[in-house]
Formats: C-alpha cells, sequence, structure tokens
C-alpha cells in the first residue's frame, strides 16, 4: 500500500514536471493534473514512514533524557534531607534551651509538636503540623537520645530511600 502510494504520487510528480516543463507558463495553475484536485488536498497529510521517524526521535530522546532527570531527582531528595536534619537540629537545640535537655528516644520528635507530660518550661509548638515531618520518602526520621555515635548529643537520621537500610543513612552533623 505504501508502495503503491509512492509510485502514484513520484508518476504524478514526473509527469507535472514534463506538462509544467512544456508549458512555459510558470502563472499556470496546477488543477491539471490526473485528479483535478489543488496540490494542498493532495499533499496532506504524513505517511507511516514519517511518523515512525518521529516516534523514534522522541522515543530516542526519552531514553536518553529520563535517566538523567531521575538521577537529578534522587540527588535533590538527599539535598532535600540534609537541609531538614540541619532545620529539625536548630529547632531542637531551641528545645534545649526551654527544657533543659533534648527529647527522649520515647518521646521522639513529636515533642516538638506536643507538650510533652510534666514539660513546664515547654514553649511549642516548635513546628507546623499535627505531627512530627517525614523526610523526603515519606518516612519517618530516625531520633536516638542518648546518641549511639561519638561526640553527638542524639542522632537524627533518614534512612534515604531504603527505610530499613542502613547504609544510606544520612545524619545531623
Amino acid at each position: 500500500m505504501v508502495t503503491t502510494r509512492v509510485s502514484q504520487t513520484l508518476a504524478t510528480l514526473f509527469q507535472f514536471g514534463r506538462r509544467y516543463a512544456r508549458s512555459g507558463n510558470s502563472n499556470r495553475p496546477t488543477y491539471h493534473l490526473r485528479d483535478g484536485r489543488p496540490p494542498e488536498s493532495r499533499d496532506a497529510g504524513f505517511t507511516i514512514l514519517e511518523i515512525l521517524v518521529v516516534i523514534t526521535i522522541i522515543g530516542l530522546l526519552i531514553g536518553l533524557v529520563a535517566p538523567a532527570a531521575l538521577r537529578q531527582l534522587g540527588g535533590a531528595r538527599v539535598s532535600v534531607a540534609k537541609q531538614s536534619i540541619e532545620r529539625l537540629a536548630t529547632v531542637l537545640d531551641l528545645y534545649n534551651l526551654d527544657m533543659g535537655s533534648y527529647p527522649t528516644t520515647e518521646q521522639g520528635l513529636d515533642a516538638l509538636v506536643k507538650k510533652p507530660s510534666a514539660a513546664a518550661n515547654w514553649n511549642g509548638p516548635y513546628l507546623k503540623g499535627e505531627a512530627a515531618p517525614l523526610d523526603p520518602w515519606n518516612h519517618p526520621y530516625i531520633y536516638r537520645n542518648p546518641s549511639e555515635r561519638p561526640g553527638h548529643d542524639y542522632d537524627l537520621c533518614s534512612n534515604g530511600a531504603n527505610p530499613d537500610g542502613a547504609k544510606e543513612q544520612l545524619c545531623n552533623l
């Protein structure tokens, strides 16, 4: 079907070229071809080959651009997690100034949102919202007081994309 159309188109163009060359009149309309329709209506539309080429080019572009975009998205989440941990560390320092100590592991980050029992100097809520914030992967931050790392008062970490993997943990400095 495609070869038939291509051969008909070539034959029409060849006939048009011979007739146009013989006429010598450049202003003569081209309605004199075999079907009597103007060229705009004969040439309207795309061939299947043209459509396949365009789809292939689009597919190649998506194949090359999509992995780079996903890598950037992953890097952005890590950056947001690090910044969020720094911001939460600042809020925990404010809590420490008011209360005299950091929240216990049992109280967790909820102590920044809801007043813990027997907390006389609590000037919160220290964070907006009803609950403790989640990391960029929608997992809760890991909070431990006292810290399991030497030289830190507490641990505030995110497991990253792996909710159970400790090897990619992002923690406070």
